[in-house]
């Protein structure tokens, strides 16, 4: 208190103290455009921090407020002897004014007729370097083992094969490391071709005498310089950035389809957070964008039908590598196989999974912090009490708000779909009949869910542009019972295109009628939406029909796309969605959008002021996170991702 009176009586002089005139100057202040949503005043950070004052230095607090309904915050410059108690104290009995007038004034009443203030938190930035606790040091541990295995894994590798190469004669190189072709995100559940081990039998230090058997020492370093090789930067970079790592037997089409898929969700995350926290005109910003299907790639109407894309695809290639499994097996449908199927595609998953959830606990708990850090506050918070929830791959059984990595839903409700492909494959091999019997029964029940819920709870049919419709996130958003019917789609269309004996357009009318009718489905999921828009305040029919069946439909629509390029009737659309481009976009693709909302949220949480929305604004936003997604994403792919992908058994053959 001593501190406190002796700034404001600095302050009340007609030349105050510099200190005084600082902390004054970073209190943050009411700007214009109020009614546009210009309503938080984060203040100054960095200058509060600076103040240096006989007996302490600048704290810097947020004062969070709420005025009629109209809730928003202040940031405020206040002595380091002040406790978050004593800041509260200070605003309640508005104790910080300067010449009778309060540093912390209400909107006034030409804006808002009510100038009562309800303070409802306070929150205060340290200004001394602390030390992490014990669970954000056990991650930060963890995340530069992962990173420091494979470093120390390449340069052992590359001393051994200078080794080998001095020992040996002069002769034609040769490869070390696994074909190229064997590795992208459309071969990854398939089997990689073996690689030659360093120092294995068939180096020049084998004996001359051929044994057949190796001792168990010989054993034991073939298996060891198999998992060094696996590890190493030579082996997990070789291919990933190459145009030509397809192969034959995958549809191009769909590396197009899921870097486009990827691009759509990055340009709706780079504005969906920042519009929940750090817009200074929000309310512009919804007027122009919310009714506008222009603004459908940014954050508008259904902007996530990129996730249901994801989930055809996710669908289509799990029927595929199971079909083309069993025919490996000699046409037989195992447990054991069916095992290896689920554990290839966790361990395809997890490593990288919970990489990222280490790297936001441990990053955002010693980045320092900036004016709007409430993201990663909740980051941090959730993946320190849910974090067991990520690696069961259960956490989008948990309403959106209460997940560590919220974005990481996607990869929980992947895998419990991805559980369903087997038992529909088992029933296609005993019944056609009766699978597409389940199939419809399943398809009846997911729509008829998504109907009854919208029904029920008034939830809107378009993407919420705020947090007020909470029950759309806990109850329908991330739930499996509501997102099935893409997946679903997407399984029996690699069944039906996996096992077909013949083309199924024959035509070229019927190539045009199925083009008319698929675009006329995205189209009219797209632009009902926005006819749809406003939450009816009762139960309405027209919205639960678009909730249950626009996912499946948008599903269905895509999968004609796949299957007409396929089928060569793709055309231009084809050309474009088979670029040789896309093939190592879609190599990085699962690490980048594993990192992209993380350099978001850094972005946004470290701003000391907010963002004014324009579209140039935005635009340049999501070039430069695009590209720093892209660096990061083949980073962790060559790092994390690849390496555990590629591990071999302790037999030496690949998982």
């Amino acid at each position: 208190m001593q501190d406190t009176r002796m700034f404001l009586l600095e302050l009340s002089k007609d030349k105050p103290a510099k200190y005084a005139a600082l902390m004054y100057d970073a209190f943050g202040k009411l700007g214009s455009d109020v009614k546009g949503g210009n309503v938080n005043r984060p203040g100054s950070l960095r200058e509060c921090l600076s103040v240096s004052a006989p007996g302490f230095r600048g704290q810097y607090c947020q004062v969070f407020l709420k005025q009629e309904e109209v809730q928003y915050f202040v940031g405020i410059c206040v002595p380091d002897s002040c406790t978050e108690a004593d800041v509260q104290t200070l605003v309640v009995y508005d104790m910080l004014q300067s010449r009778e007038e309060s540093l912390i004034p209400p909107v006034p009443s030409p804006l808002l007729s009510d100038s009562t203030l309800g303070i409802y938190m306070t929150h205060c930035l340290s200004t001394h370097m602390t030390l992490p606790d014990p669970s954000a040091v056990i991650c930060l541990f963890v995340c530069a083992v992962l990173v420091t295995v494979p470093l120390v894994a390449s340069l052992c590798v590359a001393l051994l094969r200078l080794k080998r190469q001095r020992a040996v004669t002069p002769s034609p190189d040769i490869p070390l490391t696994s074909d190229p072709s064997c590795y992208g995100s459309l071969l990854s559940n398939g089997s990689p071709a073996s690689q030659p081990d360093i120092g294995s039998p068939d180096d020049s230090s084998t004996n001359s005498d051929g044994k057949a058997s190796e001792d168990s020492s010989t054993k034991s370093k073939g298996r060891f310089l198999s998992w060094l090789q696996s590890f190493s930067l030579q082996d997990s970079s070789a291919g990933v950035l190459s145009a030509g790592s397809g192969s034959a037997d995958s549809y191009s089409s769909l590396n197009g389809i899921r870097m486009l898929s990827l691009l759509w969700i990055l340009s709706g995350h780079n504005v969906q957070l920042s519009a929940w926290n750090n817009l200074d005109n929000a309310k512009r910003w919804k007027e122009r964008v919310e009714r506008n299907p222009l603004y459908v790639f940014a954050f508008s109407g259904p902007v996530y039908l990129a996730v249901d894309s994801f989930l055809l695809l996710g669908g289509l290639l799990s029927a595929k590598s199971l079909l083309a499994s069993i025919q490996r097996s000699e046409d037989k449908l195992s447990p054991g196989l069916v095992t290896h199927f689920l554990f290839k595609r966790f361990k395809r998953v997890q490593p990288l999974h919970l990489f990222i959830v280490c790297l936001a606990i441990g990053l955002f708990s010693v980045v320092q912090r900036g004016a709007f850090w409430f993201i990663a506050d909740d980051e941090i918070l959730n993946c320190k009490k849910y974090w067991w929830s990520n690696l069961l791959l259960v956490n989008n059984l948990f309403t959106i708000t209460d997940i560590c990595a919220p974005w990481t839903w996607y990869l929980s409700i992947d895998f419990q779909f991805y559980i369903t492909t087997p038992i529909l494959i088992l029933l296609y091999r005993w019944n056609k009949r009766v699978l597409a019997a389940v199939a419809v029964l399943l398809m009846v029940l997911t729509c008829l869910t998504s109907a009854l819920l919208t029904a029920v709870l008034r939830l809107p049919v378009h993407q919420p542009t705020t947090l007020s419709f909470e029950s759309y996130f806990q109850y329908y958003y991330n739930k499996p019972y509501t997102r099935y019917g893409p997946y679903l789609v997407g399984i029996l269309a690699g069944i039906y295109m996996t096992t077909k004996s013949g083309p199924f357009v024959r035509h070229r009318w019927q190539a045009g009628l199925g083009w008319f009718s698929s675009l006329s489905v995205m189209m009219a999921v797209v632009g009902l939406a926005y006819s749809l828009r406003e939450v009816p305040p009762g139960p309405s029919l027209p919205h639960a029909i678009y909730q249950g069946l626009h996912r499946t439909l948008w599903a269905l629509a895509l999968a004609w796309v796949i299957l007409a390029c396929e089928e060569g009737y793709g055309g231009f659309v084809d050309r474009i969605l088979s670029l040789s481009v896309w093939i190592p976009l879609s190599n990085i693709s699962f690490a980048c959008y594993l990192i992209h909302p993380m350099l978001i949220i850094l972005y946004n949480g470290k701003r000391e002021t907010a963002i004014h929305y324009t579209d140039l604004n935005f635009l340049y936003l999501f070039l430069g996170h695009t590209a720093l997604s892209l660096s990061l994403g083949y980073m962790l792919t060559v790092l994390i991702e690849k390496p555990y992908l590629f591990l071999k058994a302790s037999h030496g053959k690949p998982h």
